[in-house]
């Protein structure tokens, strides 16, 4: 058996989580549900940063409990970082540059991906927990500055803006969530009926992007699929298969 350094209290863990607090249910695909992932997690809370928090009042003071967070993941030896808010995206190079592993902090890392694998030509669909919040930092935070997007909110519903974005109860009820998620979706086609590619921006969306596939019939990015991707390069194991005869 090989002789490993040790010095983490948890092994085995590949991807670390920085979560905002938050108490509402959290169904299989959210990023803060582990039994969304084929893998193990470590998740790292951060404490009295809430989803409202960081949307409305992103100040450069909230930065420094993340990068903490990132560093104390590291030494527990995850082999990248991802954080529970898309809209961590803000803080992509900083938290990149304060550790050695790679960190993913929002899934609009993707934006550039789909841009680019669509035919670099059609605007990429944005569904964000909150349009008014979603500023142009947020795309330059991951080098998306520049890429054409056409961004759908979901700050003018009742389930999931009452209890994700305003915080006022923990009980939810994910079929108005999945009713609601669909509708802004069929707004954003509406308005930008060009698109060819979608990126949820909000770690609450991935739950339903099956009915959302359904319904656009379009390749849908979201942080639960990037953190298997992050994983799968993180994790590299050798190929085993079958060559011709020597």
């Amino acid at each position: 058996m090989p002789v490993y350094n040790g010095g983490q209290n948890i092994c085995g863990a590949s991807i670390g989580v920085l979560c905002l607090e938050s108490y509402f249910p959290k169904p299989p695909g959210h990023i803060k549900n582990p039994s969304s992932l084929p893998f193990p997690v470590l998740y790292e809370m951060i404490d009295g940063v809430t989803i409202p928090k960081l949307l409305n009042n992103p100040t450069p003071e909230l930065l420094a409990p993340f990068i903490k967070g990132a560093q104390r993941l590291e030494a527990e030896g995850v082999r990248a970082i991802t954080g529970s808010c898309g809209f961590l995206a803000l803080f992509q190079k900083e938290l990149s540059a304060a550790v050695s592993v790679p960190v993913f902090a929002s899934s609009l890392i993707q934006v550039p991906l789909a841009f680019h694998m669509t035919g670099a030509k059609a605007p990429v669909g944005i569904l964000t927990a909150n349009a008014s919040a979603l500023t142009p930092k947020h795309f330059e935070g991951v080098g998306a500055a520049g890429i054409p997007v056409a961004v759908q909110g979901l700050e003018d519903t009742s389930e999931f803006a009452e209890v994700i974005l305003r915080n006022t109860r923990t009980r939810m009820d994910t079929d108005l969530i999945e009713a609601e998620v669909l509708e802004a979706a069929r707004q954003l086609i509406h308005k930008a009926p060009d698109i060819r590619s979608l990126v949820l921006e909000c770690t609450d969306l991935p739950p339903y992007a099956g009915r959302l596939q359904e319904e656009l019939q379009l390749p849908i990015f979201d942080l639960t699929t990037l953190a298997q991707m992050a994983h799968s390069v993180a994790t590299r194991k050798a190929y085993d298969g079958i060559m011709p005869w020597a």
